[in-house]
């Protein structure tokens, strides 16, 4: 297989991993990123530069490519102003497929940034799938939540006794390169883990991979509102945080679904089996 395909956010969590799905799968990948100097060095990969607040970099990152992964900017509730124009710009060059990562739940409220960024992709003409991942277990290991648990041995967030259906990136991003490779055109997935769990069952597992007591300590929602800011977090990406964590207090992430092994076949990781494999992070 020779398509290319462009993956947006390249050096990120998820990024990283679908470059990876897709290489494995047999496609060449460009990988964009505002910084492509960082793009790890891979065959079949090429680094290339885009940000998305920068329209001059779009359309040669999106030159001879057959299909686009699209990640919104983290927690950034100005991502349809951002994303619009590279999906018609992505219909003008003939682009055949994109694949935009949403979130769980995204499709609930017609006014979430995400849901907005989803009408459009639909009415824009172009083959599209839709993937709607739960929370990340990777925030754990590699993302927000790792520096509390490797310097204050905590968990630290408003998220109450909520569970939650982690998702590793990685089933995420082979659910990704398989909508490519299998032409999965038109199709939505909810995707989740195996397991909904509380954050006091994430320590607990993540204590007994790596042999040290790993606590959650539950925060008011100012407070850790109040963190965000103090660590230099923009208001608007700390008022999505607000709405994330109520919605896991709520309730409305616990939902497991069977989508990874709907495309797949195969059942996705549980966070037993992350924490175990990924227990170096946190030494």
């Amino acid at each position: 297989m020779t398509d290319t395909i462009l993956v947006t956010g390249a050096t990120g969590n998820l990024g990283r991993s679908v470059v990876q799905a897709l290489r494995t799968t047999g496609f060449r990948v460009k990988a964009a990123s505002r910084h492509p100097e960082t793009v790890p060095l891979a065959e079949h990969v090429e680094a290339v530069r885009m940000d998305y607040t920068d329209p001059s970099t779009v359309a040669p990152a999106l030159a001879n490519v057959k299909g686009v992964f699209l990640i919104a900017p983290p927690m950034d509730p100005e991502a349809p102003a951002k994303l619009k124009p590279i999906i018609e710009k992505a219909k003008t060059l003939g682009v055949e497929h994109i694949v935009f990562t949403s979130a769980l739940g995204a499709d609930q409220s017609e006014q979430s940034p995400l849901r907005i960024v989803e009408r459009a992709l639909i009415a824009s003409g172009v083959n599209y799938t839709i993937l709607r991942p739960n929370f990340f277990m990777e925030n754990f290991s590699a993302g927000f939540v790792s520096p509390m648990i490797k310097s204050q041995g905590s968990i630290f967030l408003a998220a109450g006794e909520g569970k939650t259906s982690f998702i590793s990136t990685q089933d995420i991003a082979e659910v990704a390169a398989t909508a490519f490779a299998k032409k999965l055109f038109g199709k939505e997935y909810n995707l989740t883990g195996p397991d909904a769990l509380d954050h006091t069952e994430v320590a607990r597992i993540i204590s007994r991979a790596i042999g040290k007591k790993i606590t959650y300590q539950p925060l008011s929602e100012e407070a850790m509102l109040q963190g965000a800011r103090q660590m230099g977090m923009p208001e608007g990406a700390v008022q999505y945080m607000r709405v994330l964590y109520a919605a896991v207090r709520a309730g409305y992430t616990a939902a497991v679904t069977s989508d990874v092994e709907t495309v797949t076949g195969r059942k996705p990781m549980t966070f037993d089996a992350f924490a175990r494999k990924n227990a170096a992070a946190w030494a």
